[in-house]
């Protein structure tokens, strides 16, 4: 044994500070959707199985456990009750998961009642998903959260864990928690509960709320340049929060967890995919250039990508439709977070100056806020494009069987109908009678005809286009990704 039990357990009593009725050192009141996600599944979990809360590192998943505890303990819940541990420490990653336990049991005897166990970084565990599968099976009176910053793959002949455990992904920082974050003031906005009310505006309420929200915008050009990690957030200076997310949070995961998680060799390699997928992001994956570019193998690549995809760093969005339509068609890639791309590519502010560069990132950040606003509900992501011409929409979700597609044209202009032929002819193909249109001059906020006519379960209708602020349509979104379940 490399430690005794008596300095293991001087380690676990740091983590545990409610142990000795201690209080939790600097913990914000302010709470994620997440929050309420997690508490619900600790309390009184859906399904008998445990909680895995899967997300980028930085993203903000230790301080979610520290605040369900906290909630837990004011409740009524013996703090002797509750263990948290990260094997991110080494010696409590020796020790492993049993052996955390029975430490834990010889300092805090077991007593009547469900125990509650908060472990962070699962998959640095050896065969962690057959010792979760085995305490949710065995184990019944535990109540078990696991968060992990990669999602480990599971390799042929593996032990499955479906059914075991319930996946809770977290994204990083909406626009909304972002200002939160940082305690800028809220502009006086009126209360929505989706995207889709503002359809039944009058133009002078569409006027009203741009002259509000103008202020707006500046923050969000700080948010897609800071981006949603909250260490970032809160750091002074733009320089010193892009080297905190190049340098401690995309360094770490390429150069350590792709190593010891997925067992990479070529990190370098590595590095120059993703340093590619910087250049390109928001735009159709062309493999056969990046293969050529880099003098890659195909497989290899495909391998990083997956792997990419499986530590959080990127999105992929599949084409919409269905067998040969899709069978040969690209992927599009997604950052993570708008503000990845200037942080490695050490752009600072000049991103503000590259009108192409500056609508990636927005697209970028509103992507991100939509699938955080709806993944819970098991909706679909992907892009649409046109079969005769180049006609694209970039997002299209599908909602319990309702299209719901969104197209990004984040430029000084105003947006006209010549500038969303795209979106028409998809609502003209599908019947769909509403599409939204995210630009980028805050006064640019109306409602728009497409000059095409669907058909609708109520009969034939033109359909419409809301043409919103990205400002604005990310400060809804998080909003009322916050509000839903408060209304609870």
């Amino acid at each position: 044994m490399i430690a005794t039990s008596a300095e293991l357990l001087t380690v676990l009593r740091q983590y545990n500070p409610w142990w000795r009725g201690a209080p939790i050192a600097d913990l914000p009141s302010w709470r994620r959707r997440a929050f309420r996600d997690v508490l619900t599944w600790m309390q009184s979990p859906p399904a008998p199985r445990a909680l895995l809360l899967s997300g980028a590192r930085q993203v903000g998943k230790t301080t979610l456990f520290l605040q369900v505890i906290q909630a837990l303990i004011d409740s009524g819940v013996p703090p002797n009750k509750i263990l948290y541990a990260t094997f991110d420490h080494p010696l409590l990653k020796l020790l492993g998961p049993d052996g955390l336990i029975k430490l834990w049991r010889e300092f805090e005897p077991e007593s009547a009642g469900g125990d509650y166990l908060f472990l962070d970084e699962i998959q640095s565990v050896r065969d962690w998903q057959t010792w979760l599968k085995l305490q949710v099976d065995f184990q019944k009176q535990r109540r078990i959260a696991v968060t992990g910053s990669a999602t480990p793959l599971v390799m042929e002949g593996q032990e499955s864990g479906v059914g075991r455990w319930h996946t809770l992904r977290i994204a990083t920082l909406s626009f909304f928690e972002y200002l939160q974050l940082k305690q800028i003031n809220i502009p006086d906005l009126p209360e929505i509960h989706s995207l889709a009310q503002l359809f039944d505006w009058t133009p002078i309420q569409f006027a009203t709320v741009a002259a509000n929200a103008q202020y707006l915008v500046a923050h969000f050009h700080d948010y897609l340049l800071r981006g949603g990690f909250p260490q970032c957030a809160l750091v002074a200076s733009l320089s010193g929060a892009q080297k905190l997310l190049r340098e401690d949070i995309i360094d770490k995961v390429l150069k350590r967890d792709m190593t010891a998680l997925f067992g990479v060799r070529h990190v370098l390699e590595l590095e120059h995919v993703f340093v590619y997928l910087c250049l390109h992001s928001g735009g159709l994956l062309d493999l056969q250039a990046l293969c050529h570019n880099l003098e890659l193998k195909k497989p290899t690549v495909n391998n990083f990508i997956q792997l990419l995809e499986a530590a959080h760093l990127i999105y992929k969005l599949p084409p919409f439709g269905y067998g040969k339509e899709i069978l040969r068609a690209r992927y599009k890639i997604y950052l993570a977070d708008a503000a990845i791309s200037p942080s490695v590519l050490l752009k600072g502010t000049s991103l503000l100056e590259d009108p192409t560069a500056l609508g990636i990132a927005a697209e970028t950040a509103f992507f991100k806020h939509v699938f955080a606003r709806y993944y819970s509900r098991s909706v679909g992501f992907s892009y649409w494009r046109g079969k005769r011409n180049e006609r694209e929409v970039d997002i299209v979700a599908t909602v319990e069987g309702r299209l719901v597609p969104f197209e990004v044209k984040y430029r000084s202009q105003d947006t006209g109908a010549g500038d969303v032929k795209g979106l028409a002819e998809f609502c003209a193909e599908r019947q769909v009678a509403l599409g939204y249109v995210i630009t980028k001059n805050i006064q640019d906020f109306s409602i728009m005809p497409l000059k095409v006519e669907v058909e609708t379960k109520d009969g034939k209708t033109s359909a419409r286009a809301l043409k919103i602020p990205a400002p604005l349509a990310c400060y809804w979104l998080g909003k009322t990704e916050l509000d839903e379940w408060r209304d609870d």
